[in-house]
């Protein structure tokens, strides 16, 4: 009755977040259109995330949606792995654009998420297999990955399934396997997006900002950010999508920590001060355990920090990659 009672209630929530009401591309093709083709040499300076076309490759049976930019720059791609319930347009457009304007930088929607095909997967060693067989379908050799939140779970075991691949990383709202609160970020997210619901605002507004008036704001800027993509936006997830998601963070929370000592890449670890859906302590577990790791944490901030801070955050992003 539990189950029932909070299956529907998700899905009247997930239905009425206008942010995650977006025009799917299936239904888009079943309408006569098609995938836009990646815009010419020519226009690659002009691209941005609002406008970047959907494009879509196959790999281990399944059509991944993804978006790219900045190709022109050539060097090691960065790849961005996404958080909870998310799908490209959940990404901010001032980070990727930022990234962008010095690197070649991809996004793709996970299996059975957004236009991806396929059943979603509830492990993160699942999505991290995803992962690995996009890189190398898209022909990368090695890659910098940047993963936010459940994104940044599946980066750690991308580069310790596959350490070769990967140069350096970036690690934001994130924390290690069997770190505190992890395995409880379903109740957390339940609440939020019924709060979202019965204040009339974005469950966003609460899980990844503060409740102080500096928090508030950040969060208010931000979605409107992801309103800057008018056309051609990405399908919301669906409600079993998001309940396999929450599996998997409820798995990788109750599981025993890895050894994150074998891990000698480079790695930018970042976070608000008082994350609620990933508990700011297992940030700075993380750094501990990563040899070779930087921390951030900005002040009066919480899961969505690198949002809220991301003027600041895209130029020490930058930085850090370039070393």
């Amino acid at each position: 009755m539990r189950h029932s009672l909070k299956t529907i209630a998700l899905t009247s929530a997930l239905a009425a977040l206008p942010l995650l009401s977006f025009t799917s591309a299936a239904s888009a093709q079943q309408s006569g259109a098609t995938m836009a083709s990646p815009p010419p040499a020519e226009q690659a300076q002009a691209a941005r995330w609002a406008n970047v076309p959907t494009q879509s490759i196959t790999a281990g049976g399944v059509d991944f949606a993804y978006r790219e930019l900045g190709k022109h720059h050539g060097g090691t791609p960065v790849v961005l792995l996404v958080h909870l319930a998310a799908v490209l347009d959940n990404w901010d457009p001032r980070i990727v654009d930022g990234l962008a304007a010095k690197h070649h930088v991809i996004a793709f929607d996970n299996r059975g998420v957004g236009a991806s095909s396929g059943s979603p997967w509830n492990s993160m060693e699942q999505m991290a297999d995803d992962a690995i067989a996009f890189i190398k379908a898209k022909g990368f050799k090695q890659v910098d990955l940047f993963g936010f939140s459940m994104g940044g779970m599946v980066a750690q075991e991308v580069v310790l399934k596959d350490p070769q691949l990967v140069r350096k990383m970036i690690l934001a709202g994130t924390g290690p396997a069997g770190g505190e609160g992890i395995s409880t970020v379903a109740g957390v997210t339940f609440y939020d997006i019924l709060r979202g619901l019965f204040t009339g605002q974005d469950a966003k507004q609460f899980l990844f900002f503060t409740r102080t008036p500096g928090g508030i704001e950040a969060g208010k800027a931000f979605l409107e950010r992801l309103k800057e993509r008018s056309q051609n936006r990405d399908t919301e997830i669906t409600v079993s999508a998001l309940f396999a998601q929450l599996e998997a963070l409820r798995s990788w929370g109750l599981k025993a920590p890895a050894n994150l000592s074998v891990v000698k890449q480079p790695v930018l670890v970042a976070n608000g001060d008082a994350d609620r859906m990933v508990p700011t302590t297992n940030t700075h577990d993380l750094a501990r355990r990563l040899p070779n790791s930087t921390l951030i944490v900005y002040p009066d901030s919480g899961h969505g920090a690198i949002f809220q801070f991301h003027a600041d955050f895209v130029p020490k992003a930058l930085e850090f990659l370039a070393r």
